[in-house]
């Protein structure tokens, strides 16, 4: 076997060992130059300093626990320590103040350390806020006359039919809350909406988008898309590749049931009275309407809709700031988005 030869190369290496006094040591350091420190050792015989103690080397203590004197960077070196170094790992306020209380004090700790943490740059980042959701409910105006604002809304993820239909496209009227329901592929373009959506409604009304279950939007017409959802969904589990087919019974249905907050049915509010069905019927007639009696009808029945509207989001709005907080920013605030 042949001998490998290497070559050994000598390197020389310089090392530099930096030692620092620890915390306790600068603690002790910084007592013995603050002015303070010097004051409370003055009264120490004062019964109001009976919690203050030196020891053997003159060391102030709040009976078990070193004194910090008022110095922001040696305070500030504590809470990092405390806050962001690998064996903390940045903790809450609470469970922070927790561990410093038990070998150090200083004046108004607790709201020191609060503020830190609620400063924290990643903490703001990267935790979950546990307060209440900021912002009261803001409920939108309510519209002048039917039809002229809608709210709408996309139902998907549902089976694809045999004719392709995997979702529901809803049409909403804002103040009368009877509904359109399409079914849509989710392939459509923007131009194929505006087309179902001019040859399905009049012309002159006003688009509002809303997603679902977002009430600080419109916290009517959110809760009527979650009714809707619960509706079709349970169309789509009888009728599994056939629900496109039964739309028209599910619009049927929604819109000739009672509303709470219209306290009528949508049908009634749009045309003055629900369609008959087995389980509603009315005597057979002809009730013959004329030209100003028609009109005042009409505004008479829109503004008892108004009504109901109005005290229905006042109850709403009273409900959901229960469980929300203000939330106000000023010019020059930062913010994360």
């Amino acid at each position: 076997m042949d001998e490998i030869e290497m070559p050994i190369e000598q390197h020389a290496e310089l090392y530099s060992l930096i030692i620092e006094p620890t915390i306790k040591d600068q603690i002790i350091v910084a007592q013995k130059q603050d002015k303070g420190m010097a004051h409370i050792r003055e009264g120490l015989d004062e019964k109001k300093r009976a919690c203050f103690t030196l020891d053997d080397q003159g060391v102030l203590w709040f009976k078990n626990r070193l004194v910090v004197p008022k110095d922001m960077e040696l305070r500030k070196k504590i809470l990092d320590e405390a806050h962001t170094s690998m064996f903390t790992m940045h903790p809450g306020s609470n469970k922070m103040y927790q561990d410093l209380k038990q070998k150090f004090w200083w004046t108004r700790m607790k709201w020191k350390i609060a503020k830190y943490v609620s400063e924290c740059d990643v903490c703001q980042r990267v935790k979950e806020d546990h307060l209440k959701p900021a912002g009261m409910l803001q409920p939108l105006a309510v519209p002048a006359w039917k039809w002229e604002d809608v709210h709408i809304d996309f139902i998907v993820g549902l089976p694809r039919t045999q004719k392709g239909y995997d979702s529901i496209w809803v049409i909403i009227d804002h103040l009368t809350k009877s509904a359109h329901f399409l079914p849509v592929k989710t392939y459509y373009t923007a131009g194929t909406y505006a087309e179902l959506y001019i040859s399905r409604t009049d012309l002159g009304t006003n688009l509002i988008r809303s997603s679902a279950y977002h009430p600080q939007t419109s916290s009517q017409v959110e809760r009527v898309n979650q009714i809707l959802e619960d509706m079709l969904r349970a169309y789509a589990l009888t009728y599994s590749t056939k629900w496109d087919e039964c739309l028209p019974l599910a619009e049927f249905a929604y819109n000739n049931s009672y509303q709470k907050s219209l306290e009528m049915a949508p049908f009634e509010a749009l045309y003055g009275r629900r369609c008959r069905t087995p389980l509603n019927w009315s005597e057979l007639g002809e009730r013959v309407t004329f030209g100003p009696d028609l009109v005042t009808q009409a505004e008479e029945q829109v503004k008892f809709i108004h009504s109901n509207l109005k005290r229905a989001q006042s109850r709403q709005k009273s409900y959901s700031d229960k469980r929300k907080r203000p939330l106000v920013f000023e010019e020059g605030d930062h913010m994360y988005l």
